[in-house]
């Protein structure tokens, strides 16, 4: 049978159409860029890294992305970056009674360039930038809890500014998280009390174990403590976050299994949700609010699982999204979502040696695995941080 010259045209276009498509779908398109802090090798006193990822729009997939680089330090133990992800800093904890922050800046591609390294008095384990991108604040210490403050011009660290300890009584007190609220107007430090709460250890203190210190702050203004601070946070808080609309704060109890919410009141004062706390997996050790404002995920270390709550906006409650509990590979110990469309999570695994990765349903929280994970690491990674490709816009809510 002989086809027409219009079918024969036809027939060409069609398949040319068919391929196209084909092709289209296959493209791998970036539209976040991951790192990864981990360690070169298991040794003592080896060094640190940083390893960068393209996340692949349509299957949340990661690959190896900008060259790995030195992370200028040895045992880097937290990542941040500022709110317009032009510059990350990881904090890496020397020795047990100093450490060091590493400031680098961020290229369109993802390459990462060293600026910078500040030494510490104290052996970091969190930090913070505020949204404003003025101030850089770290927490640590084993034998004392501070909190330091550094101005940022353009990203550049400044001298130190301030630097406050946080105490209860005569107590050791150990700090382990830290956030900032969204309006720049908090910031807010979780420790426990290691004179109350030392398992396998004695204990000399009969003083509530968890807490949360409050500071009032602003764009321009160093942190004063908030008056009634600091209030208790269970047993052994771990992690904490805000949500977007700066309404309510979430810190994971290690100890207890639990996540306790609080509402943010006036002048920063934290008020305990009524119902809660909220049960969580086994030694809770990260938590994020996904940038819509909507849902909670909650690394649970022993478990190697991520719990999911979707949240009651106009209580703050966090609601466990019952068909839905990601598996991770093995000890998750921080978990993050994709800023530029709020769709993927991920973990790093400290003993997987390894990234896992989540698709994120938009309307109901729930998780399913993406393509190919785990992806694989360097040895114990501790830290990510993620920022959308510059091309993209970025998943907000306004207050």
């Amino acid at each position: 049978m002989k086809f027409s010259k219009l079918s024969q045209l036809f027939l060409v276009s069609t398949i040319g159409l068919l391929v196209a498509t084909l092709l289209s779908a296959c493209t791998l398109v970036t539209i976040d860029f991951v790192f990864v802090a981990s360690s070169v090798g298991s040794g003592t006193g080896s060094a640190g890294q940083i390893e960068t990822y393209s996340l692949d729009s349509s299957s949340g997939a990661l690959r190896t992305g900008a060259p790995t680089v030195s992370s200028g330090g040895i045992t880097p133990v937290a990542m941040v970056v500022t709110a317009d992800y032009a510059n990350l800093y990881v904090a890496h904890a020397t020795d047990s009674a100093s450490g060091s922050v590493v400031h680098f800046t961020i290229s369109a591609n993802g390459v990462l360039t060293l600026q910078q390294t500040i030494a510490t008095s104290f052996t970091p384990v969190a930090m913070a930038v505020n949204p404003a991108g003025t101030y850089l604040y770290v927490t640590g210490g084993t034998t004392s809890s501070q909190l330091a403050t550094y101005p940022l011009s353009s990203g550049t660290i400044g001298s130190l500014a301030s630097q406050t300890s946080m105490v209860v009584g005569s107590d050791t007190v150990v700090p382990t998280a830290i956030t900032v609220a969204i309006d720049n107007a908090e910031v807010y430090v979780t420790a426990y009390d290691k004179s109350a709460y030392n398992p396998g250890g004695s204990v000399t203190s009969t003083a509530n174990p968890g807490w949360v210190f409050g500071f009032k702050a602003s764009s321009t203004t160093l942190p004063t403590a908030i008056s009634s601070s600091p209030w208790k946070a269970g047993v052994k808080p771990s992690a904490i976050t805000t949500e977007p609309n700066n309404r309510f704060i979430y810190v994971t109890d290690y100890a207890s299994n639990e996540l306790i919410g609080y509402s943010i009141q006036s002048a920063g004062v934290l008020s305990y949700m009524v119902n809660g706390p909220f049960k969580t997996g086994n030694e809770p050790t990260a938590v994020v609010v996904d940038p819509r404002g909507l849902y909670i995920y909650v690394a649970n270390v022993l478990d190697s699982s991520l719990s999911c709550y979707s949240i009651v906006q106009s209580s703050g409650t966090p609601s466990t999204i019952s068909s839905s509990t990601g598996t991770t590979d093995t000890n998750p110990v921080a978990v993050a979502v994709d800023p530029a469309i709020g769709r993927y999570v991920y973990t790093v695994n400290a003993l997987g040696n390894s990234v896992s990765g989540f698709r994120l349903n938009p309307d109901s929280g729930a998780l399913s695995l993406t393509q190919a994970t785990p992806y694989p690491t360097g040895y114990n990674p501790t830290a990510l941080a993620i920022i959308p490709h510059g091309n993209h816009s970025v998943e907000s809510v306004t207050p």
